[in-house]
C-alpha cells in the first residue's frame, strides 16, 4: 500500500481541493481517499503538485508517427491531406520503431488510454503489449464515390476484422469526415456497428472548405479530388455546412465523437445535440495551429454546454503527443476557461466518450484510473 499526498487533488466531483490522502495498492487500485488529518503522515509520500487521474487522448493517429518533422506547419488542411497521402509510404521497420516511441511517449505524458485512428494494421502489435488501453477507430473513405463504396469497404473491413480479434483491445467502423464517405459507404458502416455498443468518431468542420463544398460546391475541394484523379460528378451540394450530410447518415444511437471541429459554431452545436444526446466533441489545438492556425471557439462549445474532451492528433500535425500541453495551448489562448474545466475535458469526459468510464477518468475507490501528479498550470477560475 502506498498513501499519497500532494498540494491539492482533483477529485471524483470535478473540483480542486486540498487535505487529501490517496492510498492505493501494489496493483494500483484506489483503496481510499480521505483527509489528512485522518492519517499518520509519517507513512504519507508526498508530492508537489496537482493529483489527477491517468490523461485520456480522444484523438490520434499512432501509425503516422514516422511522419513528424515531414510536413510543414501552416500550410492548410488540403495541402496537409496531399503531403500525407503522398509522403507516408516508409521503411516498415522504420514506421514500426516510430509507433513504438509514440506509444511510449504518450504513457510518460500520463495518458492511460488512447481513441486512434487506424487505416492499416501497423499499430496492432504494439497496442497489444501496450501500457495503454486503446479504442481503435477503423476509418473507412472513399471520397464520396458510390461506385466504390463496396470496394472500400471491403479494404478496411479487413482491417477492422484484425484489431476485433484483440481481447485487450476494443474497436468500431467509422467515417473519416463528411466530405470523403459517400451514402452507400455510411450505410455499410452502420451495418457493421449496428449490434455493438461503440462510438463512432468522425472529422468534422476543420476548415471553411468542408463547408463550402457542401454549401455550394466552392471551396479547395474540388481541385484537390481533381489532383488525384477523382471525378465528383454525382456530388450535388446540400446547401447546408457538412455536418448536416454527416447526421444524415450516421447512427444516433452511438455515442459519437466530432473531431477538430474548428469551423463549428454555436447553430451546428444545439443542431448536433438535437439530433443526438450521445455527441461528444474532440478538440486538438496543437494539431489545428499546426495546420491552419486556427483554434475552434471554445466559448461557444461551453455555452451550449457541448462534452468536450481532449486530443493530441498525430505526430505528423503536432509537436507532441501530450494532453498536459494540449491544455496549455487552451489555456494560453483562451485563459477564461477553468483549469477544472479543462481537466474534466481531458479525464472524465474523454473516458466517457470511449466508453471507459468505469476504469478512467477519475479519482474514484475501486479504480485502477493511473495517477499523475503535474504542475505548470494556472489555478485561475477553479
Amino acid at each position: 500500500m502506498k498513501k499519497i499526498i500532494t498540494d491539492k487533488i482533483y477529485n471524483d466531483v470535478g473540483r480542486i481541493v486540498e487535505g487529501m490522502v490517496v492510498v492505493v495498492d501494489d496493483d494500483g487500485i484506489i483503496r481510499s481517499i480521505d483527509h489528512l488529518n485522518d492519517h499518520d503522515t509519517s507513512t504519507v509520500a508526498y508530492f508537489e503538485g496537482l493529483l489527477i487521474p491517468g490523461l485520456i487522448n480522444t484523438h490520434c493517429h499512432l501509425e503516422l508517427s514516422h511522419m513528424k518533422g515531414v510536413v510543414d506547419t501552416g500550410t492548410g488542411l488540403i495541402s496537409f491531406i496531399t503531403d500525407v497521402v503522398s509522403k507516408r509510404d516508409m521503411d516498415p521497420a522504420y514506421i514500426k520503431q516510430c509507433i513504438q516511441d509514440a506509444d511510449q511517449e504518450m504513457y510518460d505524458n500520463g495518458i492511460v488510454a488512447v481513441g486512434d485512428i487506424s487505416n492499416a494494421v501497423d499499430t496492432f502489435e504494439v497496442k497489444e503489449t501496450s501500457s495503454l488501453l486503446y479504442y481503435n477507430f477503423i476509418e473507412f473513405f472513399d471520397f464520396l464515390q458510390d461506385d466504390d463504396a463496396e470496394r472500400t469497404y471491403k479494404q478496411y473491413k479487413k482491417v477492422y476484422d484484425v484489431f476485433s480479434r484483440s481481447k485487450r483491445q476494443f474497436s468500431s467502423c467509422v467515417p473519416h469526415a463528411p466530405y470523403s464517405v459517400s451514402k452507400q459507404l455510411f450505410s455499410r458502416i452502420n451495418q457493421v456497428n449496428l449490434d455493438h455498443t461503440c462510438t463512432v468518431s468522425i472529422h468534422n468542420q476543420e476548415i471553411k472548405d468542408e463547408n463550402d463544398l457542401f454549401i455550394n460546391g466552392s471551396g479547395g475541394f474540388p481541385g484537390f479530388y481533381n489532383k488525384f484523379g477523382i471525378s465528383l460528378a454525382s456530388f450535388e451540394p446540400t446547401g447546408q455546412p457538412s455536418f448536416h450530410y454527416a447526421i444524415q447518415h450516421m447512427d444516433p444511437s452511438k455515442k459519437s465523437l466530432f473531431v477538430h471541429n474548428t469551423q463549428t459554431t454555436s447553430s451546428d452545436i444545439q443542431e448536433i445535440h438535437a439530433w443526438s444526446d450521445q455527441v461528444y466533441f474532440a478538440t486538438c489545438p496543437n494539431a489545428n495551429l499546426y495546420i491552419e492556425g486556427q483554434l475552434p471557439d471554445y466559448a461557444s462549445f461551453i455555452e451550449n454546454k457541448a462534452k468536450m474532451t481532449i486530443g493530441t492528433d498525430s505526430l505528423t500535425s503536432n509537436w507532441q503527443l501530450s494532453i498536459l500541453e494540449e491544455i496549455k495551448t487552451i489555456q494560453r489562448f483562451h485563459s477564461y476557461i477553468s483549469t477544472e474545466t479543462l481537466l474534466g475535458w481531458a479525464t472524465s469526459n474523454g473516458a466517457e466518450a470511449l466508453g471507459l468510464s468505469d476504469r478512467f477518468g477519475s479519482i474514484e475507490l475501486g479504480k485502477k484510473c493511473g495517477l499523475n501528479v503535474i504542475q505548470g498550470l494556472d489555478d485561475h477560475g477553479k
